[in-house]
């Protein structure tokens, strides 16, 4: 879809190769990021798994998107990212094949995001762990920076759940 109106418009194919639409995921907060598991951020999946743990019972989706435009920083394929998530951090939330987040092949779910939550260097993303918030309607979009801690967002999380209700 070329100008999708809201994030459940759009889908995405996990890594285990089945295509997701994002209207599942419609009427809650969902948390999105760009992730790397070669990254000074990647202990961030520690906490990303935690918010999830913490919330995902209260309806938070936390959706990983690897990506390796960054510094060769995501070299595995799905698999062995899969496996590194999840040995190294637990993560159980749902991750993404691997995709582009800047350029001419960036991933549709991130064209939207930029184009919804601009950042410090315009629209374009700058690095692992950019995270971007999507409220319950699908079309409010808060970006935070990679140096942003999961915990950090908390707050803002619970504020979108408490408007769902």
């Amino acid at each position: 879809m070329s100008n999708p109106n809201s994030l459940y418009d759009l889908s995405f194919t996990d890594n285990k190769g089945n295509e997701v639409s994002l209207d599942a995921y419609r009427g809650k907060p969902v948390l999105i990021v760009n992730t790397a598991s070669k990254c000074g951020f990647t202990p961030q999946y520690d906490g990303l798994q935690k918010l999830y743990e913490e919330l995902g019972s209260e309806g938070l989706v936390v959706l990983g998107f690897p990506c390796d435009q960054f510094a060769h920083q995501e070299p595995g394929d799905d698999t062995a990212i899969e496996e590194f998530c999840s040995i190294n951090y637990g993560v159980n939330f749902p991750l993404s094949t691997k995709v582009d987040v800047n350029g001419s092949k960036a991933h549709p779910v991130f064209k939207f995001l930029k184009s919804n939550a601009g950042g410090m260097l315009g629209s374009a993303i700058k690095w692992n762990f950019t995270k971007f918030l999507v409220s319950p309607d699908g079309t409010t979009v808060q970006r935070f920076a990679p140096t942003t801690k999961p915990q950090d967002l908390k707050p803002e999380v619970e504020k979108l759940l408490i408007e769902k209700a």
